[in-house]
């Protein structure tokens, strides 16, 4: 049984006419007539009772004819279905980032694209790369926003770098400036004594802050440690120490902080969006992957 084969057979019964059945589906009428036999012979029995000026269906056309409009439906709503995704008027993304990217670069972009797309959902998951990396690879995200290098190299990933970013040191205004008063810029060395709010364990800025902590040969004094992006900034705003944060985080979120660049060759991050070289993103992810390379 074929799909056309059900297509004709609504149409005639329909119309109660070979000939007006074969315009209505845009095919000839001896071709319409023939794929009615067929499916005749299929099923094994009749569908129509032909007479001169007078088509009516069969008992065995009566029960099928429900059953072929509701395939004949269900095929139109699967291809209304995609076309709405492949037009990008639904459909989802699972994007993953770090807090510190949810905090600076992703708000700005998402808001653009879901003025543009406002039938697309998107789905964040906030994590460090590793554990995103470990998400994209069970196929539980499209895209992700990681740090490079990656924790472990991953060959089933395709990366494209995104941006490289400057650290900055953040203080409380009412605390004692680090490195000393009237200093335009602090050196990482310069965080010896200093006590510093820190992040959590599997944090990319924790790693990196403490790796350059040890190569100006001293170990980081934690006031706190444990938190996310914005416990780490309120403890920095009440004073408990100073932390070192993205550029972009600092500009967008540093009200009610001192922030202070760090001396060259400073700290830097670079940002990468990453997915799965096996398989392609879906197109509202595409889309959206093809903005933030854009933005």
């Amino acid at each position: 049984m074929q799909f056309q084969q059900l297509q004709y057979f609504a149409a005639v019964a329909e119309t109660r006419h070979f000939t007006r059945a074969a315009d209505m589906v845009h095919v000839a009428q001896p071709s319409l007539s023939q794929q009615i036999k067929a499916l005749e012979r299929e099923l094994g029995a009749d569908l129509f009772l032909r007479a001169r000026g007078n088509i009516t269906l069969t008992a065995a056309g009566e029960a099928l004819l429900p059953l072929a409009r509701r395939i004949l439906a269900d095929a139109d709503t699967a291809r209304q279905e995609v076309q709405e995704l492949v037009q990008l008027r639904r459909g989802r993304v699972r994007l993953g980032a770090t807090p510190s990217v949810c905090t600076g670069l992703l708000p700005d972009v998402l808001r653009a694209f879901h003025d543009r797309y406002p039938g697309i959902r998107l789905l964040i998951e906030e994590g460090g790369s590793h554990d995103l990396v470990r998400e994209l690879a069970r196929g539980a995200l499209d895209l992700a926003l990681v740090v490079l290098p990656l924790p472990s190299p991953s060959p089933a990933l395709t990366t494209v770098e995104l941006l490289r970013e400057d650290l900055v040191v953040v203080s409380s205004p009412e605390a004692p400036a680090p490195g000393g008063p009237g200093r335009r810029t602090v050196r990482v060395a310069d965080l010896e004594g200093e006590r510093l709010v820190m992040f959590r364990h599997g944090y990319d800025l924790r790693e990196l802050t403490v790796a350059a902590c040890r190569a100006e040969g001293f170990e980081p004094d934690l006031a706190v440690e444990g938190g996310e992006m914005d416990a780490v900034l309120g403890f920095v705003r009440a004073g408990l120490g100073v932390a070192v944060v993205p550029r972009m985080v600092a500009t967008r979120s540093g009200r009610g902080l001192r922030v202070t660049p760090l001396a060259r060759p400073g700290l830097h991050r670079t940002i990468a969006l990453a997915h799965r070289s096996d398989v392609a993103p879906p197109r509202a992810a595409r889309e959206l992957q093809r903005m933030l390379l854009e933005r």
